[in-house]
């Protein structure tokens, strides 16, 4: 007895220390987990006029704007909008033009697999958020654009598609493995790279489609113009009311930006970027610069893992304890004293605790899922769909559960250890399904 009980304290220690690497390494995919969000633009120009619209999709609550000037190692002063925060980077440019009228957006976009190449004798991109802010900082057109970029490996972003649009008109589409020119006098884009999607997929988008439609037979370079068709295309899902985050309206002929926040097209504030940029150097908090947003306060008020360390850490616990549980019961129930009448409920906890495991991984990891309808449904079809039914599994499980824990508590056969994480296990599966519950992800 005495052996065995030191064979299994090894075995225990042993686990402990690979379930303490494998929850090190949920921490830091959760930390460094990238999401990127749907986006889209336009870009019209007429009678010499030409205007580019960006609306960024997003759950951020950190919208910022801010102007950068020309300095010894920059050409041009550039005004941003961003709202994902890169550390000593600073935040990250979503959108932006500089003081010679050329606009620069980014939209979330995944690239064909059969495009994936290697670039050995390029530069490396080290520092992307530099690296964006620099082409603006550095380049007046979309050739100048062109020449530098090619300089570099874009297969950093594979998830990435941008675009650049001079005050001619002309513009400049970047995915990882190609360039996309153009001059046409109105443009929609969305999360595709157009060298390799046709217009058939391009319209199960309803942002594209929305604006595209809008520009079939119409054109002009307006500010109520443009407005209009930034409205046309934005997002406000029915979940929570999220969506378009920040719509930019970029002149890039009279050098100004025309900020409309949180998909409300009645409150504008505009920027001149010269004027701006006379200022020197700053940023500014793009939700303190309009009114009192109900539905962006709603948006605050929501939280989730990504935006909230109690609850990140409580499914870091879920997870600890679903880990030291399956090491017992797979232990318990092939030993000879654990071989009772319930022992098939062990089994049926290890493969609980496994699913949830790694449902917990992926809420951790896809934030997409908090926002979108539930069952959430990737774009394209795949583990995660499956995975989303999660917590109606748990649903279907908790009430047999909870009688069959009732029964074990009662019954002398099953150890104090094995009764208590039966018992600790059903407390966490019952707070797993309040989180569920007010995440909305047990609605069809």
């Amino acid at each position: 007895e005495q052996k065995k009980a030191t064979q299994f304290y090894y075995l225990y220690i042993r686990y402990i220390h690979t379930m303490y690497k494998i929850l090190t390494v949920l921490f830091f995919l959760f930390f460094i987990n990238k999401n990127t969000n749907a986006c889209s633009m336009y870009k019209v120009t007429y009678c010499g006029k030409t205007m580019v619209g960006c609306n960024e999709d997003n759950w951020r609550l950190t919208s910022r704007i801010w102007f950068e000037n020309a300095n010894e190692n920059y050409k041009y002063g550039v005004a941003f909008t961003g709202s994902r925060w890169d550390g000593a980077n600073g935040f990250a440019p979503q959108s932006g033009m500089n003081n010679q009228g050329l606009v620069y957006s980014r939209l979330a976009s995944p690239t064909p697999i059969t495009g994936i190449k290697q670039f050995p004798n390029k530069k490396t991109i080290t520092n992307p958020t530099q690296y964006l802010k620099d082409i603006l900082h550095n380049c007046k057109n979309i050739t100048e654009v062109k020449n530098y970029i090619s300089n570099y490996n874009q297969s950093y972003f594979l998830q990435d598609v941008f675009i650049y649009v001079e005050k001619s008109g002309k513009y400049l589409i970047v995915e990882p493995y190609a360039f996309v020119e153009g001059e046409d006098a109105k443009y929609v884009l969305a999360n595709f790279c157009p060298s390799a999607t046709n217009t058939t997929y391009a319209n199960k988008l309803e942002r594209y489609k929305n604006g595209s439609t809008f520009l079939k037979n119409k054109l002009d370079s307006t500010l109520a113009f443009c407005t209009a068709l930034s409205d046309t295309m934005h997002v406000c899902r029915n979940k929570i009311g999220d969506g378009t985050l920040l719509t930019s309206i970029w002149d890039a002929n009279n050098g100004t930006v025309n900020l409309f926040f949180y998909h409300n097209y009645k409150n504008v504030v505009q920027f001149n970027i010269a004027t701006e940029l006379a200022k020197g150097n700053h940023i500014l908090e793009i939700p303190k610069l309009f009114p009192t947003n109900a539905e962006f306060n709603k948006l605050a008020a929501y939280k989730i893992p990504q935006n909230n360390m109690p609850i990140a850490a409580c499914l870091l616990g879920f997870a600890a304890l679903f880990f030291m549980a399956i090491l017992y019961f797979l232990i318990s129930a092939f030993s000879k004293k654990g071989n009772t009448t319930f022992s098939k409920y062990k089994f049926l906890q290890v493969a609980l605790c496994a699913l949830l495991i790694y449902y917990i991984y992926i809420l951790l990891t896809e934030i997409n899922i908090f926002y979108f309808p539930s069952p959430y449904k990737n774009y394209k079809f795949g583990i995660l769909d499956i995975m989303a039914f999660t917590p109606f599994v748990l649903v279907i499980c908790i009430v047999p559960l909870l009688l069959i824990n009732f029964k074990i508590i009662k019954n002398s056969n099953w150890h104090f250890i094995a009764k208590s994480f039966f018992t600790l296990n059903n407390m966490a599966y019952i707070g797993l399904l309040g989180l569920f519950m007010y995440w909305r992800l047990l609605g069809f």
